[in-house]
């Protein structure tokens, strides 16, 4: 049974036919006080709650309702509803307990979607949840592009494959080159909406300046140089996945625009003022701290609750140092195939040293690695020495880029870091990345900030 509490008989009566079309048992009430009878005799499946039961719009009645609900039935999921949305209310909703938060008037799809991930992930909860091996990951799912049996890695595996058939929003976390984008796919690959599009947007290396033709796309006519239509990301992945890489990195104007799409699943194209509906699922990444973006006030804490329903934390590859042999072979496989070579072997000792590095650049360090002294020694057996001169040409590399300049700023310095950089390396971009230990798309981002050319 789904509670409603609301002191509209009009909201009560529309819930309540709506949700019985989509073959759900009701019970609507009009306040705190026959709600409080319902949750102390039954345990709803969930709740819907008006946040305001008297003149005042303030929210504060809603709230102790749901302290106390939560009190009697911590486990039930309750989903706000207020015409009178702000950021602090939403914010206090979550922070109090709550599943998600619906401004009225509602979207029939956005709330039935709501309700249905909160009843999935309830149920998941309440279901015994044997430890995923490798055999069932590869057998049951489709996790063939993840390469790894460590502990770590199995329970991350486990937790994608269980979140996976919902429409939970899930940001995926862990450091640089963990391969946050591999799981993204993942979760994809096996929900419902496999057949439909994956659609990647990398928000670090999106200027705000295009952010919302990128996103939402434009008319012909829009703007200067808007030649032709452009369909936008989100109309793209209408009816798939959505995934917002580096979403630490989205400036705060555009947070804003981001969070009304999230908030009800419409926009606007440029050009057109007539409000377009998508049904996506949203899947985010980032290898920032967002809870301390949100204490620093550079991160919308309404955005952070609103993208991280599910959270998913990648291990550093130091943590799943038994991964590192399978990693090597499957990138060393791959090298060989992509390049018509011939297949390579590695010494145990040359295993063991690969898995004593330290990897800060993690998997996608171990790759370069792999890949370079592949085609640098052209052996056939990879031995220590091998794997040893290629670090040690790195740290060099390293070291040739000076740390600090006497007087300047922190961004006069990285701007000259950068440009040192780039002498060095006369202008490979990779090469640049790999030796300032950052992605490419972190390194075009600054080139953008400090107005360097790509073609230095």
């Amino acid at each position: 049974m789904i509670l409603i509490i609301d002191d509209d008989a009009v909201v009560r009566s529309s819930l309540t036919f709506l949700l019985k079309r989509a073959g759900y048992e009701t019970e609507a009430v009009p306040g705190p006080k026959e709600a409080l009878a319902i949750v102390r005799a039954t345990a709803p499946r969930l709740i819907l709650m008006d946040m305001n039961f008297t003149m005042t719009t303030t929210g504060e009645e809603g709230i102790q309702l749901l302290k106390q609900v939560k009190i009697f039935r911590p486990d039930v999921p309750v989903i706000l509803m207020t015409a009178w949305g702000s950021i602090s209310l939403a914010v206090q909703g979550m922070q109090a307990g709550a599943f998600d938060f619906i401004t009225k008037p509602w979207n029939n799809l956005v709330l039935l979607k709501s309700i249905n991930t909160a009843l999935e992930l309830c149920e998941q909860k309440t279901e015994k949840k044997e430890p995923l091996n490798r055999t069932d990951a590869d057998n049951k799912f489709h996790f063939d592009k993840i390469i790894g049996q460590s502990t770590a890695l199995m329970d991350v595996l486990g937790t994608v494959s269980r979140i996976a058939p919902t429409n939970a929003s899930v940001l995926i976390t862990g450091e640089s080159g963990t391969g946050k984008e591999l799981i993204a796919e993942a979760i994809h690959a096996n929900s419902p909406r496999a057949k439909e599009a994956f659609v990647k947007v990398n928000l670090g290396g999106l200027s705000q300046s295009l952010f919302e033709s990128e996103m939402f796309g434009h008319k012909k006519g829009a703007f200067t140089d808007a030649y032709i239509d452009r369909t936008g990301r989100f109309e793209m992945a209408n009816k798939g996945t959505i995934f917002l890489d580096e979403i630490g990195d989205l400036e705060l104007s555009c947070q804003v625009k981001l969070l009304r799409v999230l908030q009800d699943q419409t926009f606007e194209v440029l050009g057109d003022s007539r409000p377009r509906k998508v049904d996506i699922r949203v899947v985010s990444a980032t290898n920032c701290s967002l809870p301390e973006m949100v204490a620093a006030r550079t991160f919308r804490e309404d955005l952070f609750y609103r993208i991280n329903l599910i959270t998913v934390h990648l291990p550093a590859l130091r943590e799943r140092r038994e991964d590192i042999p399978l990693l090597a072979r499957y990138f060393a496989d791959r090298q060989s195939e992509m390049n018509g070579l011939a297949n390579v072997r590695f010494s145990s000792e040359a295993l063991t040293y690969l898995q004593r590095l330290p990897y800060p650049g993690n998997i996608r360090e171990l790759k370069n690695l792999v890949e370079r002294t592949m085609l640098v020694s052209g052996k056939s057996v990879i031995d220590v020495s091998d794997f040893e001169g290629q670090c040690h040409n790195v740290m060099e590399t390293k070291r040739s880029i000076p740390t600090s300049f006497e007087g300047l700023t922190l961004d006069e310095l990285e701007k000259q870091t950068i440009l040192q950089a780039l002498e060095t390396h006369n202008g490979n971009l990779s090469h640049v990345a790999t030796a300032l230990g950052i992605s490419r798309a972190a390194l075009y981002r600054r080139l953008e900030k400090y107005d360097i050319p790509v073609d230095k």
